[in-house]
Parts: C-alpha cells; structure tokens; sequence
C-alpha cells in the first residue's frame, strides 16, 4: 500500500521514495508505461482483477480450469508489468523476447485450462510435447517470480529440484525423473496448483484489491493523523505515532518495505527532529511495520494459508492472533516511551498537533474495515463475499470527501493495482508450490521430520530453535508467504510431532518467516527506513530486532503453552493471561533499555528480564515467581527516583 507523502521542508533534504522503494522492494521495479500503452496495460490489469472477483464470487469452475485460468493470467500480466533487469527502462517498451516468453508462457497454462478434463483422465500416459509445454510452463512462472520476487526463492527451488532429479526419485533414467517431476509439478494438484496458488486464487486477490480501494479513500493519511492527535504530544510522540499508525494499517496491508517508505516518509523526520537518533527512528518505524503481517484482521496473505492448512475459518486465526500482536506492538511501543524518557526528549507542540473534532467527523472511513470484521468474524458471509461488500462500501464512504472521492477512473485505477499487486503474492505461491511438491514427491518431508525428531529427541524446545533458524534464513531471501509455505511443509509437521499444537506449531513458522525481515543480514524493512533516515543500516536492523524482542519470545510461549492463543482455556484464564503477558512484556522492554523509572544496573535489568519473561509465560507458579522479581526491581528504583526528585526540589 503506498501512503501519502510530506511535502520536505526547506530544511530538509528531499528522499527519493520511489528510489527507496526499487532498492527494497522487488516489486517496485516495474516497465514505464505512458499515455495510451499505460491505459492498454492498466486495463488489462482491471480486467484481471475483475476476472478474479468474478470467478471467484459467481462460478464453479472445475478446480483445474480456474487455477490453471488464473496462472495463465499472472504470467501475461508479469510480462507486461516486470522488465527482465533491473534499472532504468525505456518508456513503452517491451522487447521481443519478453513477447516470446509471455506467449509461450500463457499459452502453455491456457493449454491445460482448454484440455483440463481430457488430461486429469488420461492417467500417467503423457506425451512429449506435454511434458514440454508443462517444462516451459513452470520455466515461464519461474522468471516471473525471479523478475518480482527475487532470485533467492528459485535458488531454494532449484536446490530442492536438483535432489529429487539426481537422488531423491527411483527411475532409472534422468529423463523418467525429469518427465515424473514434470506431470506431478504441472500436471497435478501438488505442484504449482496445489494448496498455496488456489488459497491466493481464492482469497488473498480479494483482499489485495480490498486493499487498494481502501488506500484511496484517505484511512491512510487518517490513520497518521489521528494517532498524532492523540500520542502525538506525549513524551517521544512521533515514535509512538509510527508504532500506533502502523498496527492501524497492518489492518489493512501487510506488506513490510512498502509500510516502512510510506508512513516511515512522515513519521522517521519527525523522530528525528525530536531528539532520536537517526537509526533508532528508523528501527522503530521498520519494526512497526512489520508488525502489519500479525495484526488482525487482514494479517499477511500467509495468514489465509494457515488456516487452510490447519482446516479453520481465518476468523478463527485472525481470533487467535490478537494477543500476540497486541504483545507485539505494545513492546514497541514501551520501548520507545522509555527511550524517550531516558532521553528526555518531548513530544510535538500544540500547534503541530491535528485537532481531533475534525478528526472525529472522518471516522466513517474505518467502516469498510469494520463491516468486513463484523462479516468474517460472524461467518455471515464467506470471506470472498465480505471482502467484495467490503469494497463497495469503501467506495461508498469515499463519496463523502471530494478529495478521495472514488470515481469511475478511482475504481478503474484501483482494479489495476489491484491487479498488479497480485503479481508478486501469486508467483511467490506458485514457486512455493514446486517446493512443496517437490518435498512430497521425494519423501524429504518425512526425512527430515524423522532426521530433526532424532536430534532434538523429547526436548521440544530444541526442535523449536532449529526451526526458528531454519525460518529466518529462508526469509533473507524468500518472501513471506513463500517462507511460510515451505515450512508449513516441513517444519510445522515436526512441531506437531513433538507434541505442540497444530495451530501454535503454524503460528510458530508464521511469526518467525515474518521477523526475517527485520533480522541482519537480510533486513529489508530495517534497511529501507535506514535509507530514509541516513542511518546505518546494520545498526538499524540490529536496533529493530531488540524492538521487536516480543516476536522473538512469544511464539516460544504459545508453542509450549497455547493457552496464549486461547487454546484450551477459559475466559478468566485469558483475561490473567492478557494482564500478566502485558506486564511482562513492559518488564522486558525496561530490561533492554536499561530504563524503567530510572536508569538501572545491570543486575536489575537481568532480574526484571527474569521477572518479565516468567510473567509472558502462562501459569500460576511463574506468574507470582515474575510478579515478585518485578517488584523486587522496581523499588530501588521507586527509591532512586524519589532521591532525584528531591534533589531537584
């Protein structure tokens, strides 16, 4: 989602946003289309999205047909909106060879949509030149995905392909491995058409083109604004602006880069002016927005994958991941309070502050998002329903303000980027899809759960921290939804074979996929709001990951006792475990800043760490345990406060 931007003052060094955004963020480095080219493309684009809706409301097509339909659609619009290399492009202009690969490509998936029924009943018996158009398919998909995702994922992809060709399959000949993984990859529905590609067909499109309705209503702009008005004046206001407004559009995108460049333009100045230092403004911006992949409801499109991979409603993970989250941010948030404190820096004046009457009379922008949380939660309507009622109301409210007033070119405009946002999400998920399928083919899976159970023996935490490494090194490269698709595959099943719930073990992969983004030495949100604050880089991400502590413990907490994704427990039992979890996660943050009243001691700061990762932890024994360690911290510095107070009276 792209936010508005502040207009630099004289003062300031105008940032090259778009600039920011090509360097990292993948999908940003896109063909110049002008005048009526653009037009041509743009309403390809629409008709894409229109043509998702459609199906995905009003028909019932064959499952073979709609998917094969929708990647068809993906590679003729990749081609058109992504240039094979990145750097400056000449405006409208694609070369021939991209011509070539585009049809090529969409021919070969339209072929299996107009031939679907005669292949699903031809058994096993394919003929070359089946095998290769289903070769040229996925080489097609697989450039897609390089040119808007990255090379990392194909590098994955390619390293799991070369073992079933050479070890991992039983046919004598490489050309009987090559045609088997051909058929199961294209062919079948455990490859590029299986879980992932028909979870994004189905409901993540929706949402993306939910999604750029909503931006251009103006919530964005509302949502910087009316976190201003209210944290805006209080003790390092900027900071808890970014952390505030970006739990508030993690409702609406889940996308880390482009939150980071679009609220992180307003508010990393801002920081910077009022006192932080240049990398902690940009770490608190990045964390923040990374945060927006947890935050319900919309969460990261991996989110709708869970819960077709755990066989629930996504209202009941979008329930689920409540707390977590308001863990998450209320960390960040905490921190950047006692960073203000420790520095003694102030909040913004009266006069730079929005006045919150004015505000108020804008909140009808939030009730596409509440009707569509009102819908999901209430399973009144399916989620692909909602979503699309949820569009039309987003249209509606824009009526009210000319500004943002959604017109016939605002939803044709909107229907693009619609389109063009699917690109990346949908190529992601096809390339995961050969992952996956390749694993099951070969009967790595199986290998390496048993290969993993062995090592970590009856010792789940052990299993825990291999996989939370295996996650953060695949996200230094793999996009999220990618990430989580793969480890659903692998280590999710390993979790839930050492006895962690099946919910708490895909939460558990989901959480630390979505980190990497914030982890050296692939830190892609931490570097983009470092590009914007001329901060170092290095520093930021290591800054962002101490924010981010919470995101580093809590999925360790669930994982061993879920009863913090109110599994298996009452209403009283969640109401202690909110109350405790939160006091715990402020004991935490005092720790790592060294500040709490006053600054602390090494000595305190690992006693009330004690104290606050005992009260994270769900249980009576290490709730009181926490509670007294806290306490115990905190009057010495009750004390040396109020010596510092007296001192200055």
């Amino acid at each position: 989602m792209a936010f508005f931007k502040k207009k630099p003052k004289a003062d300031e060094a105008p940032m090259d946003l778009e600039a920011v955004m090509k360097k990292y963020d993948q999908e940003s480095n896109t063909r110049i289309w002008e005048g009526r080219p653009k037009l041509a493309v743009q309403a390809v684009l629409a008709a894409f999205s229109l043509f998702c809706i459609g199906v995905t409301l009003f028909t019932s097509w064959l499952e073979e047909i709609r998917l094969t339909s929708f990647v068809a659609f993906i590679i003729l619009i990749g081609y058109l909106v992504f240039p094979a290399h990145k750097g400056k492009q000449k405006v409208n202009c694609i070369p021939w060879y991209d011509v070539v690969l585009m049809i090529l490509g969409t021919g070969s998936f339209l072929y299996y949509t107009a031939n679907a029924m005669t292949i699903i009943q031809q058994g096993s018996n394919f003929t070359w030149y089946q095998i290769v158009i289903g070769l040229v398919g996925i080489l097609s998909l697989a450039e897609i995905c390089r040119r808007s995702v990255g090379l990392p994922i194909l590098i994955v992809a390619g390293c799991f392909l070369v073992y079933a060709l050479i070890w991992g399959l039983s046919n004598p000949t490489f050309s009987g491995k090559l045609n088997y993984s051909i058929r199961y990859l294209f062919y079948s529905k455990e490859g590029i058409l299986s879980t992932p590609i028909n979870v994004c067909s189905k409901f993540i499109v929706v949402f993306i083109i939910f999604g750029a309705f909503l931006e251009r209503t103006g919530i964005a702009e509302f949502f910087i604004n009316i976190s201003n008005a209210f944290v805006g004046g209080f003790s390092g206001g900027p900071a808890k602006v970014a952390v505030v407004a970006s739990a508030f559009e993690g409702m609406v995108s889940g996308s880390s880069v482009a939150n980071t460049v679009g609220s992180g333009s307003v508010t990393i100045p801002l920081m910077k002016k009022t006192g932080y230092t240049p990398e902690f403004a940009a770490a608190a911006e990045a964390s923040a927005s990374t945060g927006g992949q947890i935050m319900p409801p919309i969460m990261g499109a991996a989110a709708f994958l869970m819960a077709d991979y755990v066989g629930t409603a996504y209202s009941d993970i979008a329930l689920r991941a409540i707390l977590p989250a308001v863990l998450y941010f209320a960390g960040i948030f905490v921190a950047v309070h006692l960073e203000a404190k420790k520095l003694g820096l102030r909040g913004l004046s009266k006069a730079e502050l929005p006045r919150v009457g004015p505000l108020l009379k804008q909140v009808y922008l939030l009730l596409p998002l509440v009707l569509l949380i009102y819908l999901v939660s209430t399973s009144q309507k399916s989620i692909q329903y909602a979503a699309a009622i949820a569009i039309v109301v987003a249209i509606a409210v824009s009526l009210v303000d000319k500004h943002h007033r959604i017109g016939f070119k605002g939803i044709f405009e909107a229907l693009a980027a619609g389109g063009q946002g699917m690109i990346t999400v949908a190529a992601a998920c096809g390339i995961a899809g050969i992952i996956a399928g390749t694993i099951t083919m070969t009967g790595l899976a199986n290998m390496l759960i048993n290969g993993i159970v062995a090592v970590a023996g009856n010792h789940t935490i052990i299993a825990l921290f291999l996989t939370m490494i295996c996650c953060i090194v695949l996200g230094m490269g793999v996009p999220t939804t990618a990430n989580y698709c793969i480890m659903a595959a692998t280590c999710a099943p390993i979790l839930i074979r050492m006895g962690v719930p099946a919910i708490a073990a895909h939460f558990f992969v989901f959480y630390f996929g979505i980190v990497a983004d914030l982890t050296p030495p692939v830190a892609l949100a931490a570097y983009a709001g470092a590009a914007i604050a001329q901060a170092n880089p290095m520093k930021t991400a290591l800054t962002a990951t101490k924010l981010a502590i919470a995101a580093f413990i809590v999925p360790y907490i669930f994982a061993l006792n879920p009863a913090m994704l109110f599994v298996d427990t009452t209403l009283p039992e969640v109401i202690l475990i909110c109350v405790t979890s939160c006091m715990g996660i402020v004991a935490l943050s005092a720790a790592l800043e060294g500040y709490l009243l006053t600054h602390m001691s090494p000595v305190w700061r690992i006693i009330i760490a004690a104290g606050g990762l005992m009260l994270i932890v769900p249980g009576v024994l290490t709730d009181v345990g926490g509670a007294l360690l806290v306490i115990l911290a905190v009057l010495p510095q009750l004390a040396q406060k109020n010596r510092e107070s007296a001192l200055q009276a």
